[in-house]
Parts: C-alpha cells; structure tokens; sequence
C-alpha cells in the first residue's frame, strides 16, 4: 500500500496565476513595511490558494506479482545414455520442491531439446526458453536453471543477448571421467555419377582416453550391405574409395569397432549419402520406314535432357532399284557394323520403330541384339504391319527374347486402349490419365498386329481384348513389344489425344531400368519427422514388414493399400540414424534427421559451452550427483539487491518488486472531503483573517 500528493487545481491555471499577482501586490508592501498583521494576511492568503490548488492524498492498492524461476530440461537424446535421464528426474523434483518452499514464486517448467525428434540437429534449448517467456517482462525472471549435460547449440553468444538480467544456473548431469570413441566424416561428395567412384574423408577420434591401444577396425557396408573392413589410426584422416552402385540414394554406413567402457556406441556409426546420378541415358533409335508417326519417338526422346539419341531411318529399301547410284543413297552411311557389333553395350535402349529386315542389318547382328538383352540391356520394338509379314523381327535370331508371336493377321477397327488389370498395377502403366474410366477417355486408335499368347506382363489391351503392350524380362535385360503404329494419333490430338507422353516416356525408362519404375520393390523414404515406407508389388496382397531403428529395436508395419499394386505405411521417425526395412529378401533403407547429428558429435557431459554464459550471468554451474551417484541440487537462496546470485554451495533467485495495481482510494486533504483535515484548513483560514482584526483594532 503506497501514500502519494497530487493536485488537482480547482480554477485555471491563468486565472490562478492572475490572482496570485494581484494578491502578492496587495500583500507585499505591508509584509516590507512590516505593517501589523502582515503576514497573517499572507498565511491566510497562502492557505487560500493551497485549498484552490486542491491537494489530494493519493492510496495506491498494489498486489504483488510473483517471481519466475525458469526450469529448462533437457530432453534431447544425449540424455538418454548413461544414467542422465534419472538424474535429471531427480533433481528436477527436487528443485521444484525447494522452490515451492517460497512465497511469491511461480515455478515455469521448459522441457526443450527434441528428446526423440529428428527434425532438428542438434540440443536446443534457449529458443524454446524464449518462447515461453514471451509473457514474462525481464524484470520479473528471477533465474534461469538449466538441467542438461551440456551439450547445447543454441547457446546465446553474449549475456545481453538473453533479454534479461537474471542469473543463468547449471546442474548438469553425466560425470566428470566419461569417455567415448567416435567417428565422423570430414567431407564427402553430394552427388556421383552412376559405375565411377567418389572418395570419402572420415576419422575416428577417442575422447577422454590417453592411448587408444592400436589400430581400430572400420567396417563400411552400403544400403546395408557389407562393403569392406578397414584397419585405421585412431586420430588420422582417412580416404575411402567407393564406386557409385546406382542411381539415386547411396548410403554408405561407416562403423569403428567399440571401445570397452565408452559412454556409447551410437556416434561409433556415421552415414555418408551419395545420390546416384546416371549419365545420359544412350537410346538407338532404327525407323524402317518414313510413316505417320514417325516423329512422335524422335521427338519424345529428344526432349528428355537426360536421353542421347541416335537415330536412323531407312528411307530407301535395297530392293527399290532404280539407278541411283550407292554414294548418293544417304547424306550419312548407316555404321552397322559400329552400332551393332563395336558399340552395341554402350546403348541403354534399342528402338524398332516399324523395321521390316531386308537385309539392310545383316543376320549376324541380330544375334549380338539378343546376347545384348540377355546381358542386361533393353529393345522396345514399336510394331505396324512390318511385324504380321514377310521379314518380320520375328523371323530373325532375335525371336527368342520377343515376348510375342504375330499370327499373321492384322485387326483393323475402331478402339480405345486399356489398361488391364495387371496394367492398373504396373508402375508404367498405373495412373495414366483418363485411364481409370470405362471406356478411357482418350481418342481411339485403328490397328492392331495380332499375335499369339505373349509371355511377360501384358499391361494394355485393344479390340477385343487383343494384346497391345507387353512388357517381359529376359536375363538380365527387358523387351517392350508395341503392337500398333497408332500411338501418334494421340500426339496429334485426335479425338481429344491421350497420354502419350507419360505412356511412351514410363515404357522407354523402364526398360532403361528407372528404379522408380520397377514391378516389385521395396522403397523408404525419411521427411522431416516421418518414415514413409511403399511395397510396390504385383501381387494380390503384401506381407508386414520388419522395420529395424537405429538403436537395434525392431517393429513390425502392416501397409495399407494406397492403388492398385502400391501398399504405403507412415509411422514416425523417433530416432535420428538408419533405419532398415525387411520383407522378405527385400529391403529398403532411410535415414532419419541429419547424416551425422551434432547430438552425438561429442556426447560427454561438458560446462564447456555453458560456462561463458552462465558466468557473466553471475550463475553457477554444478553437477547433478556426486562421485558416487548421490543427487546434489545447491541451497536456493532469495535475493533482492546485488551482483553476485551464486556461492560455493548456494544458487539465488533475484526476487521482483513488481507489482500490478489493482486501485486507487483518492482523500482530498483541503476540500471536497468531510475530514479532519479540510475543517482544521477551514478553521484556521476563518482564524487568521479574525485574528488579523483583532491585531489591527488593538
């Protein structure tokens, strides 16, 4: 409760400035005469003109507001090791125990560093402490205490840059004497191109140990696979080579043997993802024949950056004899015996668009074509009436990679293309727009080549439920068979056109091997927080699949349908590392949070980040235990004055003199107010010009 003065004028101020002239005027010249009763006049006048300034005691009704004591608790993974968890436990309820015990103080608990969370690197702690202060002015932080095992990486670089004066206090957990063995990776490529080799700088570092006692074995798998074993110097940069195995995520896990006693092994692993990318793709395209749709693969291959196109068409058969002399057949001589002989492994995919053998490729070389898709490489044969006669590919040595056999004949009517059942599952063939409608919505085509049952998958019909895409596995390579020459017409709009692009683009990276595109795979992918997994099947159903987390435990995921032919399962990622996935002798693997997390760069506790802070703060740090594992927490004592909030056994809590008000009880002293004061002011003004008289008459 707090006592003040204030005026509150009860004429003008000019009016009041004027009156006090005229009465000084009338006043003074007796007061320096020294007249009788001068200066009873003046005390009258002086006592007139403080009840007209109205002098009013003010009563201010204040409730104090309580002091905050910030307690942050670090919930980060580091916490997890050893016995820190317990021992923050402990002190945390000891330390709001002993709070309590204080009148006027509120207890403001922070649980911050992403215990579990992989979508931060690294301990946080003052960010979340700033935000939960948002409501609280800086003068009514008492202290801040830290409960943690030091490693922090938000530390503010400068006391003033907290916003506040508080004392910032340390209890950390873990232990003076602890040691680890680590392994980080000091560069490695972000990117690497598909057969050539990347080179990758690492090293393993023992903290805390005088000798490391020798060599260390390291061993390096890649996508989980045993890659190599590796014997290195504790301390010393090393260079591993490695060749890049396939397009997209290469994760090459390197893992140092551990070290008896060490506070863990999890920073003992360190991930190096290298993406996989392909050199442009080299696609061989022959046209038999100049035709209608001669263009659309030309152009559709052309216009993938990722493609290098070579192509021919045969504009003149050798039978066509009509005196035109053999040099001025063709600007550029077709080099068969350099594509198909010399050079025919250096092409990803070969494109038959309506050829017809005439001779023009000698038989030879259709053999080198067929031991070419059995080694692993691909033909997509694009096929028109070429296919149903006399000299079809079928004809030649290369019939026993072809998926199909033409009977001879050709259906020409009026059809849509469909996608089958199997073709609804199919990753080429799934999704194409306008293919989920009966009848598809997409312009007809003419003609189709009638052929025998097909081998492989066939993932779109014609009339009559006729084969029109069939798609086969030979070896270790891929044959496509086209069965009509009308594709074109959808690049032309006909009848509103038809996804020719998404079709023929998905058909030539398939058979190019697009991991994307593949029939049955097992596929992770780690976002943010979450673990994505996706069983891309042929199958009916799927099995559940084995998910292994970094620290070894191990869950098992139902997948739920997603479409036909594509099972999907999120569950969160609540630890940051490699995550494999089993099913069957399928497996995928993600990595969640950052490849090599700060957390677990150096785990040992340490005061070596905190100690600046907390030391220009005039705070403290302490251990949370002895040496033998008893709890410590420091007497708490309140504080109102002063530069110094620690001591050898003791932290403090700078208490607050804020206050909110809560009223005002106003007391006129002269007037206005039936009080004591106002009729001893009146009795005394009436009094003194009475007694003024009773001089001047005597």
């Amino acid at each position: 409760m707090n006592w003040s003065i204030a005026f509150e004028p009860l004429l003008p101020a000019w009016l009041l400035i004027a009156a006090a002239i005229v009465t000084i005027a009338l006043v003074l010249p007796g007061v320096i005469r020294r007249m009788r009763g001068a200066w009873i006049r003046a005390a009258a006048a002086l006592i007139l003109f403080a009840a007209l300034f109205n002098p009013v005691a003010l009563r201010e009704d204040r409730e104090p507001l309580p002091t905050v004591v910030a307690v942050v608790v670090d919930k980060s993974a580091s916490q997890e090791l050893d016995d820190r968890a317990e021992a923050t436990r402990i002190a945390e309820a000891e330390l709001k125990e002993r709070l309590s015990e204080f009148q006027n103080v509120e207890v403001r608990t922070v649980e911050a560093g992403k215990a579990g969370g992989a979508t931060v690197d690294g301990t946080l702690l003052f960010e979340p402490l700033e935000t939960s202060l948002v409501d609280v002015p800086p003068d009514r932080l008492g202290a801040v205490v830290v409960l943690t095992d030091g490693e922090v990486h938000d530390v503010p670089k400068t006391a003033d840059a907290l916003g506040h004066k508080a004392p910032v206090h340390v209890l950390l957990s873990g232990h003076d004497d602890e040691f680890d063995r680590r392994l980080i990776i000091e560069s490695a490529p972000r990117f690497g191109i598909v057969g050539e080799t990347q080179t990758i700088r690492f090293r393993v570092i023992d903290d805390g140990v005088a000798t490391s006692g020798g060599r260390v074995r390291v061993n390096v798998t890649r996508d989980g696979n045993p890659l190599s074993s590796e014997l290195v110097t504790p301390g010393a940069t090393e260079e591993f080579t490695v060749e890049i195995a396939h397009g997209g995520p290469n994760i090459l896990e390197f893992e140092a043997e551990p070290l008896d006693g060490e506070l863990t092994e999890i920073n003992n692993r360190a991930i190096a993802s290298i993406e996989g990318i392909r050199e442009n793709l080299r696609v061989l395209l022959v046209s038999g024949e100049p035709h209608s749709g001669e263009r659309t693969w030309r152009n559709l291959l052309k216009s993938d950056a990722a493609v290098d196109l070579v192509h021919f068409t045969i504009l003149r058969p050798p039978e066509k004899q009509d005196g035109t002399p053999i040099n001025q057949l063709s600007l550029i001589a077709f080099p068969t015996r350099e594509l198909f002989s010399e050079k025919i492994d250096e092409f990803d995919l070969i494109i038959f668009d309506r050829y017809q053998h005439r001779g023009v490729l000698p038989i030879l070389y259709f053999d080198n074509i067929a031991r070419y898709v059995e080694d692993g490489g691909a033909v997509l044969i694009a096929a028109g009436p070429d296919y149903a006669g006399d000299g079809s590919l079928f004809d030649t040595p290369l019939s026993p990679v072809l998926p199909v056999a033409p009977t001879g004949s050709i259906t020409e009517k009026p059809f849509r293309a469909n996608v089958t059942e199997t073709g609804h599952k199919h990753p080429v063939t799934r999704g194409l727009k306008g293919g989920n409608f009966d009848p598809p919505e997409w312009g007809r085509w003419f003609r189709v080549i009638d052929v025998g049952a097909p081998e492989g998958d066939t993932v779109m019909s014609a009339a009559d439920d006729k084969p029109l895409l069939v798609l086969n596995r030979v070896g270790e390579g891929r044959v496509a068979m086209l069965l009509s020459d009308h594709a074109w017409l959808w690049a032309r709009g006909y009848e509103g056109g038809g996804p020719h692009v998404d079709l023929l683009r998905r058909l030539a990276h398939w058979l190019m091997k697009e991991p994307d595109l593949e029939e049955e795979v097992l596929r992770a992918t780690a976002r943010g927080g979450e673990l994505t997994i996706e069983r891309q099947t042929m199958g009916e159903d799927t099995t559940p699949v084995t998910v292994r987390t970094p620290s070894g435990a191990t869950k098992t995921v139902t997948l739920d349908p997603v479409e036909p032919g594509l099972w999907s399962a999120t569950l969160p990622g609540d630890e940051i590392g490699l995550y494999r996935i089993e099913q069957g002798d399928k497996r995928a693997f993600a990595h969640v949070g950052a490849a090599n997390p700060r957390e677990f760069i150096d785990a040992r506790s340490t005061d070596r980040l905190l100690a600046p802070l907390s030391e220009a703060t005039g705070g403290r740090i302490a251990r949370m235990s002895d040496g033998d594992g008893a709890p410590i927490v420091p007497r708490i004592v309140p504080i109102r004055s002063g530069a110094t909030f620690s001591g050898s056994d003791w932290i403090g809590v700078r208490m607050t003199e804020a206050s909110v008000l809560k009223g005002i009880v106003r007391v006129p002293l002269l007037g206005g107010y039936a009080g004591p004061a106002a009729f001893l002011a009146l009795l005394v003004l009436l009094f003194l010009p009475a007694f003024t008289w009773f001089r001047e008459g005597r």
